[in-house]
C-alpha cells in the first residue's frame, strides 16, 4: 500500500511528532480504533493508533507508558495521546511476534492470571487520572436509563432479538455489582488471549492498552477470568477455569478477596459475556458467548449472590 492511500492528516502528524514521514504501510487495522503499522523515512517501525477522543486516552496512554518504562511487556509509547480533530492520536513502538496461547483450561486459566497479578501489581502505582468512562463491554456503572450503557449503534437496531435470559442475567449482575461499596483502582479491561502474545511460556506482549478501566479491583479480576480464553469470538471461560484464575490471581498478590470480593468477582465475569451475547443476537452472529451465558450463568450468579 502506497503512503498516498494514508489518512491526510497522518504523514504530517508523523513528521510533527516522530520526526520523519512514512516511508511505507506495514498493515492497517480498525476496531475499536484504527491502527496503522507504518515504516518511517528512518526505517524505524511504529504503530500509530487513532480512536474518537471520548477523554480516556491520556491517561490509558500514559498508564502504558509508566509500565513500559518498568519492563512490563507492552510496546513503549513514543508520544502521548494528543487531539487531531475528534480524535485522540499516538505513536508506540512496533512490538509484533509471538504466539497466541490457546486453550481454555484450568492449567491454562493459571498461566493468564499470572501475567494478570503482575500487570495490576504493576499498576497500583501508576497515578492518571481515572479513563472515564469505562469501556462499554465493562460499563456496568452506567447512569443512562435502562440495563445497558447508551451505545447508539447497539441501541438503534431491533432490541427485540436479545434473548430474555441475557437481559435478566445482566440485568442481575448490574444490580449485585451497584450495591458493592469497594474502592476503584486502575485496571485492564480487555484481558483476553487475542490481546496477548507468548514466547513459549514466556508472555511476549499485553496489548490493547485503550481498555484500561477504572472499577474495584475484584471486578477487573473477575471480568478477566472470564475472558482469558476469548482468542476470537468472544466467549466465556469454564466456570472451573475461572475458579482456577481467581485462586491463582490471589495466592500471587498474596491476599484473599473478601466474602464481598468473591461475589463481585463472579458477577463481573458475567456482566462482558451478556454484552457479547447482546451484540450477536443484534449482528445475527452465531451466539458463541450466548450459548456459554446460558450454560453458566445460574451458577455464576449463585455464586455472585445475585
Amino acid at each position: 500500500m502506497l503512503v498516498g492511500d494514508l489518512r491526510g492528516w497522518l504523514p504530517a502528524w508523523c513528521l510533527d511528532h516522530l520526526g520523519c514521514e512514512p516511508a511505507d504501510v506495514l498493515f492497517q487495522l480498525r476496531q475499536t480504533s484504527m491502527v496503522f503499522g507504518l515504516r518511517l523515512a528512518d526505517g524505524r517501525d511504529v504503530a500509530v493508533k487513532a480512536r474518537a477522543d471520548d477523554g480516556r486516552a491520556v491517561s490509558c496512554v500514559a498508564a502504558q507508558a509508566r509500565l513500559a518504562e518498568r519492563g512490563f511487556p507492552c510496546a513503549r509509547p513514543l508520544t502521548p495521546a494528543v487531539g487531531v480533530g475528534a480524535l485522540a492520536v499516538h505513536a508506540e513502538e512496533f512490538r509484533p511476534g509471538g504466539e497466541v496461547l490457546h486453550g481454555d483450561s484450568p492449567d491454562v486459566a493459571v498461566r493468564y492470571a499470572e501475567v494478570f497479578a503482575w500487570l495490576m501489581a504493576e499498576l497500583i502505582d501508576v497515578t492518571v487520572a481515572p479513563p472515564l468512562p469505562n469501556p462499554r463491554w465493562v460499563r456496568w456503572d452506567h447512569t443512562d436509563h435502562g440495563v445497558w450503557p447508551a451505545i447508539e449503534f447497539l441501541d438503534d437496531r431491533d432490541q427485540s432479538a436479545v434473548p430474555a435470559y441475557v437481559i435478566e442475567t445482566a440485568d442481575r449482575v448490574r444490580r449485585r455489582m451497584l450495591a458493592a461499596d469497594l474502592p476503584c483502582v486502575l485496571g485492564h479491561a480487555d484481558f483476553e488471549a487475542q490481546n496477548l502474545r507468548w514466547h513459549g511460556r514466556e508472555v511476549w506482549a499485553v496489548h490493547d492498552w485503550d481498555s484500561l478501566a477504572w472499577q474495584p479491583e475484584a471486578a477487573l479480576v473477575g471480568a478477566a477470568s472470564g475472558a482469558f480464553a476469548s482468542a476470537g469470538p468472544p466467549t466465556l471461560a469454564p466456570i472451573e477455569s475461572s475458579e482456577a484464575f481467581l485462586a491463582a490471581y490471589q495466592d500471587i498478590r498474596e491476599r484473599s478477596f473478601t466474602a464481598q470480593e468473591q461475589e463481585i468477582a463472579w458477577a463481573a465475569g458475567l456482566w462482558p459475556a451478556a454484552h457479547n451475547a447482546r451484540w450477536e443476537a443484534l449482528h445475527g452472529d452465531i451466539p458463541v458467548s450466548g450459548d456459554a451465558l446460558r450454560a453458566q450463568a445460574a451458577e455464576r450468579l449463585r455464586r455472585a449472590n445475585a
